[in-house]
């Protein structure tokens, strides 16, 4: 195609000049616009590929960041006045960000969901809106959305060079210093709004809040904090309290904050940080209290917990379009509630809606969350889901539109597990809420989208992350699949695993074989996140730090076409459990593990999506099967990684 290209531009521009479209052949003159728009296509494209390799010079290797967490605590006050130095060698004042308007969201689940409803909303509302989003799935554009559309390839090439030029034109004057990956995204972002006079930005915090890249606004319009829950500990520490602490950062003296409900010990702390910086702090009511009699309508993200994201978003969009002047000043519902035990802390009064709140509440959308993809005789199920409370509310939703597409199908339908979790979590936590779920087969991979020979994968830079070694999250993986395996086995042993509330995100009681996982100890007023005896049994044989005890690993499946390990599971006890089985045994359900996303794909959809082209040997039992159902989960980069292989958006 590019040799084609070529030689019909070479025969149009012959001595230097096109021809004359009236003496150009038929043939040419249709293809030289198209080839001229295609060759400035693949122009534009290169040049992205080249802004996304040199962002990621920013990232810190993984040796880097282990010597940097020694120090961490002593270098995080530091984060916010380096940004207010890096923002002026980029030509951005305080005084600058301040006219962006912002809507300033942290927290710890729904972040994401909540600032994407405030986007949507305000848009519906007539207002040219920014977003600033993080991580991002596919492409690192997709983190800066103007109106509610991904900024171009062609303007990002120009806004990247124009912030990355002018920190490096400056640092010989200032230490060599440069803005890791998040922190150089977050001037990009500000300076982006402000080149496209957005009326409004809307700025999702990346991590914590307190000293997060994003915290240099001094008076934003309004703050918003999500659900909070234990994620992140080692950075923002092992209790909800010190979590809350990080999160109500972003208060600003004078400026109005709402929140979501909380547990006790969470809201006390967002209290007590509100009135220590001098704002009014409320709690966002009940979606039900929003709604007039007979206006039912469905939210543009599926899931329940979507009604409080909204709910969230519905508060600060209106404290929002108040502080612009440019609100009707409406009847509002409800009374002033004072909750008990919590001060003056109150909650917010709900508001009637119109035509255009509700056109952006069902419009929404947001990918990668509660998302569902159909294709021939195969369903993927994709969520991000990475905290006990996110994932109880995955599987609730997967268990939901799972059940109810089988009942529709005549036939044998199989329910597929990709999964994948990063960084400290607890991965026994996670994984055992979805033991309810009663999936054939469980597949793990690390968040590599392709091994690094294929063509594909050297073209998936946007989701390079080169703070953790190849080698660290295959043994991560590794450890994955071990701990699944264990599990699977205290079920058949002990019977069903009791479920954790979803609400409270605490479970009552340990497991029969004395696996335990989040308790919350309130006698002494703080609530702590404490290792589970799976992972302490783990750790103690080296699991969780990659060093694999390989002396029971299972019989390696066509080595040659696949780098994988595979295990069956349908076994009554440990000894049978451990035994080294092909693929294709009569067990109930298996186990895989691979070293990308693609070659778990291949397994997990059985051949049935047609962008997934290679052959792959499969267990006999599945390919037999009329639907295969596939959850993917655990981490937001592995919904990306998947989504950029399968969506036809993408593709």
């Amino acid at each position: 195609m590019h040799s084609f290209i070529c030689s019909i531009l070479r025969y149009a521009s012959r001595n230097g000049q096109y021809k004359p479209l009236e003496i150009m052949s038929p043939l040419v003159k249709t293809c030289v616009p198209f080839a001229t728009k295609l060759t400035k296509k693949i122009d534009v494209n290169k040049k992205y590929e080249e802004c996304v390799k040199t962002l990621n010079t920013l990232q810190s290797n993984a040796q880097t960041l282990e010597k940097t967490r020694l120090t961490r605590d002593k270098l995080a006050p530091l984060h916010v006045p380096n940004m207010v130095k890096w923002a002026s060698r980029v030509g951005i004042t305080l005084d600058d960000i301040d006219r962006l308007k912002v809507i300033h969201v942290s927290g710890t689940k729904g972040k994401g969901s909540t600032c994407a409803y405030c986007e949507s909303i305000l848009r519906h509302q007539g207002f040219k809106t920014g977003f600033f989003s993080s991580p991002h799935l596919v492409e690192v554009r997709e983190r800066f959305q103007v109106n509610g559309q991904p900024l171009s390839r062609e303007k990002f090439v120009d806004y990247f060079w124009d912030v990355y030029n002018k920190l490096e034109a400056t640092k010989d004057h200032n230490n060599d210093s440069m803005p890791a990956y998040f922190a150089f995204l977050t001037l990009m972002a500000y300076n982006i709004f402000l080149k496209e006079q957005t009326d409004v930005a809307i700025i999702e915090v990346g991590i914590g809040g307190q000293y997060d890249s994003t915290n240099l606004v001094r008076k934003p319009a309004v703050c918003g904090v999500t659900s909070l829950g234990m994620d992140h500990v080692s950075i923002l520490g092992n209790t909800i309290e010190k979590i809350a602490w990080q999160k109500a950062g972003i208060f600003k003296p004078d400026v109005p904050a709402f929140t979501s409900p909380q547990c006790s010990e969470a809201l006390k702390v967002l209290h007590e940080r509100a009135e220590e910086k001098g704002c009014h702090l409320e709690v966002a009511p009940h979606f039900s209290s929003y709604e007039r009699p007979g206006e039912k309508f469905k939210l543009g993200i599926a899931g329940h917990m979507q009604k409080v994201n909204a709910s969230l978003a519905l508060q600060l969009t209106r404290s929002w379009m108040k502080s612009q002047g440019v609100l009707k000043e409406e009847a509002l519902n409800g009374v002033n509630e004072v909750l008990n035990g919590h001060g003056d802390l109150g909650v917010a009064k709900s508001f009637p809606f119109n035509q255009s709140l509700i056109n952006g509440l069902v419009e929404c959308k947001w990918l990668g969350r509660n998302q569902t993809i159909k294709k021939n005789k195969l369903t993927y199920y994709l969520d991000g889901a990475h905290t006990l409370e996110s994932i109880q509310q995955c599987v609730d939703w997967f268990q939901k539109h799972s059940k109810r597409e089988a009942n529709s199908i005549s036939g044998k339908v199989i329910k597929i597990l990709l999964f994948n979790t990063t960084g400290d979590r607890d991965v026994t936590q996670l994984l055992r809420p979805l033991m309810s779920c009663g999936f054939d087969g469980a597949v793990f991979c690390p968040n590599i989208s392709y091994t690094t020979s294929s063509s594909a994968g050297k073209r998936c830079q946007d989701i390079t992350n080169m703070t953790v070694s190849k080698e660290t999250q295959l043994q991560k993986c590794q450890h994955n699949m071990e701990t699944w395996k264990m599990l699977s086995l205290a079920k058949r042993k002990y019977g069903e695993i009791e479920e954790v509330d979803s609400q409270t995100g605490s479970g009552s009681s340990p497991l029969k074989n004395g696996v335990h996982t989040y308790t919350k100890n309130c006698s002494n007023g703080t609530s702590s996140l404490k290792m589970s005896k799976l992972t302490e049994n783990c750790n103690k044989s080296n699991l969780s730090s990659g060093h694999v005890d390989n002396s029971q690993s299972h019989d390696k499946m066509d080595q040659s076409k696949q780098n994988n390990t595979a295990s069956s599971s349908g076994c009554t006890d440990s000894q049978d459990l451990d035994k080294q089985k092909q693929l294709g045994t009569n067990c109930d359900d298996f186990f895989v593990n691979f070293s990308c996303i693609y070659d778990a794909l291949l397994w997990a959809s059985h051949g049935r999506d047609q962008n997934l082209k290679d052959p792959c040997n499969l267990p006999a039992q599945i390919q037999e099967a009329d639907h295969v159902q596939v959850l993917v989960t655990g981490s937001i980069h592995l919904v990306g990684g998947v989504l950029g292989i399968v969506s036809d958006d993408y593709n």
